[in-house]
């Protein structure tokens, strides 16, 4: 009762105060909001703690001088360094362990170990050899590794004549040919027919044979294996025009999203998908689309007809079988289908089957604390990662067939800030009029002078959209510390990975054509030194290969002083709307040999 008097004894006091004071918080959160919708699109989709440092960016850059840099001209790299891969080097495995092929995954270097050189190209590279000839055939001076050659002789992976390897489409499990493997493969799942399947991922892909004869009946594939010191098995997939990128099963998330993939196939990559707890089999089910197909072949499928060649005995692969029936079953996987020596599993439809476990389920249904869709440098965990419910049309039988879903706004999009349908057709109608600018500024674009594009900072994948119809593939690379959209990108049937442009790439050297990238420096050059970002673009970029750079005229200078040193040719332009704020650097980088290679041969005519 004393507060309550004390309260009404001060009227004139506190009740215009509060209200006046209430009315000013309103207005500032109302402006707050304002400011937020009326932000550059593109810096909306980064984290509020990745805001640049510099205030000058896309808005405001007329405002502020540009950034200017003191020419450099960088060093070659030695000529050991020909197929440097920074974040999985062979020559760091001794200092990571043993359990569960740890050492093969991501292990990056420290900053101070940095290479800020030039990566050189095998002695005598030559120009790839274009699409689609190239998935039959490349250069053996490129790619200049026997091994596979030596070891799968009998299994046609390839065979080197001349100058040249050839692939022939065989395989470990292919003796009639890779086609006629897809052709039972079809046979089994119906929907790879009718645009019902259309993103793929090969774990242990070998030289992506299989993922280069879906490309000839519509169906994307991410082929999927980790780097060695002989097979070099992405860097072939690379060099022929097909999709690839490093990597392996262990103990960390695949760079994906959850319900990605409309189909994951296995074809004796050898993994022991009944060990540990099945962990493994559990990412694969996490990165699976509902209703999408597990599919395997190779030990223990048909082991009746094929244990004499697999080095054990038909009581030990039918106990294989049966634990990996059991873990499948226990996994809400049905048998699909089954001939020879094609198994095909179909993860369910809905979460019905998943609604039925109970606590003492193994492997248990995954709580809350993870996001389904986290993936980098995410440890893999034994659980069952349900699909969110709140996602009526996930399931394959619910997704619109190919080519249908590239232009339908993904249900995903509801996730992405301001995402919604109207956004989504607007971003589309965008990047049709941005890459008919670009070529009209870059003639090759289009052309078979361009095959492997990397669009290193996508959104909704709206560049690649727009490239659809063109002979190309494109990586769609988003950050890993901003609004994740991959599952939007996936959900159009267009292919990509999540990744910190802080590091290295999970590829080969000389492995794109084209690189594309949008404001990156603007969203991350706090984070990120731009010195170290273009090295890694020389990198992984073909000899003679492009790069669309564009950008604030903040960096846009500062970048062409860099890429200079690179030995790269660049050219600025103005935006397809001659947007003051926001240039193009369109770059080509140059064909060069190392001079210790040219010293060698100096050497050795004497």
């Amino acid at each position: 009762m004393k507060g309550k008097d004390s309260k009404g004894a001060y009227p004139n006091k506190n009740s215009k105060v509060v209200p006046i004071t209430l009315m000013f918080m309103v207005l500032c959160g109302f402006s707050f909001y304002l400011g937020g919708i009326y932000c550059s699109e593109k810096n909306r989709f980064f984290k509020k703690d990745t805001a640049p440092l510099i205030h000058g960016h896309k808005d405001t850059a007329t405002a502020v001088a540009p950034l200017q840099i003191k020419a450099v001209n960088f060093p070659e790299c030695g000529l050991e360094f020909q197929d440097y891969t920074p974040c999985t080097d062979p020559k760091r495995w001794r200092k990571y362990g043993n359990y569960r092929l740890t050492f093969m995954e991501r292990h990056c270097p420290p900053v101070t170990e940095r290479k800020q050189c030039l990566v050189p190209p095998p002695n005598g590279y030559k120009p790839p050899i274009r699409w689609p000839k190239s998935k039959d055939e490349c250069w053996y001076r490129n790619v200049p590794y026997d091994w596979i050659n030596n070891e799968k002789s009998n299994q046609h992976w390839l065979k080197k004549e001349g100058e040249k390897f050839i692939f022939p489409g065989g395989g470990t499990m292919f003796p009639n040919g890779v086609g006629a493997y897809v052709d039972l493969m079809q046979d089994l799942i119906p929907g790879m027919k009718d645009g019902t399947v259309r993103t793929a991922i090969d774990t242990g892909c070998g030289v992506a044979s299989w993922g280069g004869d879906l490309l000839n009946r519509g169906i994307l594939t991410v082929s999927l294996a980790p780097r060695d010191n002989h097979e070099a098995q992405v860097q072939f997939a690379l060099e022929r025009g097909i999709p690839a990128i490093l990597g392996i099963i262990s103990t960390q998330r695949l760079p994906f999203p959850s319900n990605s993939f409309d189909i994951a196939h296995c074809s004796r990559c050898l993994i022991p998908w009944s060990e540990f707890g099945g962990i493994y089999l559990m990412e694969i089910h996490r990165i699976l689309r509902p209703g999408g197909f597990w599919v395997l072949s190779g030990p223990p499928i048909n082991y009746e007809n094929r244990w004499r060649g697999w080095n054990t005995t038909a009581a030990e692969q039918k106990s294989d079988l049966d634990k990996l029936k059991r873990l499948l079953t226990s996994m809400c996987f049905k048998l699909y289908n089954k001939k020879d020596d094609i198994a095909v599993w179909q993860k369910s439809l809905d979460n019905t089957c998943y609604e039925k476990l109970t606590p003492s389920s193994y492997p248990p249904k995954c709580d809350d604390s993870l996001d389904p869709d986290s993936a980098w440098y995410t440890p893999m965990r034994s659980c069952i990662t349900v699909p969110n419910p709140r996602f009526k049309k996930l399931a394959l039988k619910s997704t619109p067939k190919w080519p249908e879903r590239l232009n339908v706004a993904p249900e995903r999009i509801s996730v992405v800030p301001g995402g919604n349908a109207g956004v989504f057709k607007h971003d589309n109608s965008k990047w049709k009029n941005r890459v008919k600018h670009y070529k009209s500024l870059l003639p090759a674009l289009g052309s078979d002078k361009i095959r492997n594009v990397m669009d290193m900072n996508t959104l909704y994948g709206g560049f690649a959209a727009a490239l659809v119809k063109d002979p190309v593939w494109v990586m769609n690379v988003v950050s890993s510390y901003g609004i994740n959209t991959l599952g939007a990108v996936y959900d159009r049937g267009l292919i990509g990975s999540n990744h910190d442009w802080c590091e290295a790439f999970s590829t080969y050297p000389r492995t794109y054509d084209l690189l594309h990238l949008d404001g990156l420096f603007t969203a991350e050059s706090h984070r990120c030194e731009m010195k170290n970002v273009l090295l890694e673009m020389d990198r992984i970029l073909r000899p003679a290969g492009y790069a669309i750079i564009r950008e604030s005229t903040y960096f846009i200078d500062s970048i062409a002083t860099l890429a200079k040193g690179m030995r790269w040719g660049c050219q600025k332009h103005d935006t397809e709307y001659n947007v003051g704020k926001e240039k193009l650097l369109i770059c080509q980088k140059k064909l060069w040999y190392s001079k210790q290679s040219s010293n060698d041969e100096i050497k050795s005519s004497f």
